[in-house]
């Protein structure tokens, strides 16, 4: 099924999104899709969209600002506070949609997004239900988890080009400097690359992940919650998951695989979305709209 793009303006730039209508009814529930660090929309949204909308759920998937088709300046900077609005945005713009019921708005997100999620429906109590993929909750938490399966030279290296100030590559092979550069993860990161996704980050973007929190914000969700949990994740701390998905009551899904095997293409991408399916199929029924 083809998307059909609009943009939002969430502030002072304008996100680009892409619309995937699930059907001609009214009363629609929608998704709202963000991604991870760095990452952009067309990095393997578009299964999921695929899923959701061949489910009879219309789907709206959105760049942050800076990053992908969006606008905004600078380019591949991390500003959460901005990503944060740029998510509310887009919730609201779901809630306009032509057939979409306001009241079944479902937020998705994978990584970094996984933490915007409880972040954004913790403010939001008439969100219905929350999706959280493998989720960084606690950047403090993941920074000391990257730092122990970091040789010290890697670090070293990591801290003089955020010192500089310099462009640093996002994704690269073990020793070269990358932001994620553990075996393996550049493979992973390059297979789901879409044509909007650019190698590049403001190393400045550690820091302002470093301070942000948001599983202090799980125990204020009142919906339904769906956390996934890679047991084996190397990028976002199983154990911080964990304890997110405890304070927000949530369902809890485990999977014997690091961070990017529940993406499509890879091991788990098939079981993490029927997990995904079958929590919605269970929440948003049309005798919940109340």
């Amino acid at each position: 099924m083809t998307g059909t793009d609009l943009c939002f303006p969430p502030g002072d730039a304008e996100c680009a999104a892409r619309w995937w209508r699930g059907g001609d009814r009214k009363g629609r529930p929608c998704v709202v899709m963000a991604h991870g660090f760095g990452a952009t929309r067309d990095c393997g949204l578009d299964a999921f969209a695929a899923e959701f909308s061949g489910a009879g759920l219309d789907v709206l998937a959105f760049d942050y600002r800076g990053f992908g088709a969006s606008g905004g300046e600078p380019r591949q900077t991390v500003s959460i506070a901005g990503q944060l609005a740029d998510y509310r945005a887009a919730v609201g713009t779901a809630r306009r949609l032509d057939g979409v019921d306001p009241r079944r708005v479902v937020l998705w997100g994978v990584s970094l997004g996984g933490g915007h999620v409880p972040a954004v429906g913790a403010r939001d109590q008439e969100v219905a239900a929350i999706i959280s993929l493998v989720p960084m909750v606690d950047g403090l938490a993941a920074s000391k988890h990257a730092a122990r399966r970091q040789r010290p030279l890697r670090l070293a290296r990591a801290a003089r080009t955020a010192a500089r100030g310099a462009v640093a590559r996002l994704a690269g092979a073990p020793g070269s400097g990358a932001a994620l550069s553990l075996p393996g993860q550049f493979e992973a990161y390059t297979e789901i690359a879409g044509p909007g996704w650019r190698n590049e980050i403001d190393p400045f973007a550690g820091v302002e992940i470093g301070r942000y929190r948001p599983i202090r914000q799980a125990g204020r969700i009142r919906c339904p919650l769906l956390v996934q949990v890679a047991d084996l994740d190397r990028s976002s701390p199983a154990h911080t998951a964990a304890r997110a998905a405890i304070a927000g009551r949530a369902e809890v899904r485990h999977y014997p695989c690091d961070h990017f095997d529940v993406l499509p293409g890879r091991s788990w991408y098939r079981s993490a979305v029927e997990h995904q399916l079958a929590f919605l199929r269970r929440h948003l029924s049309e005798e919940q709209r109340g």
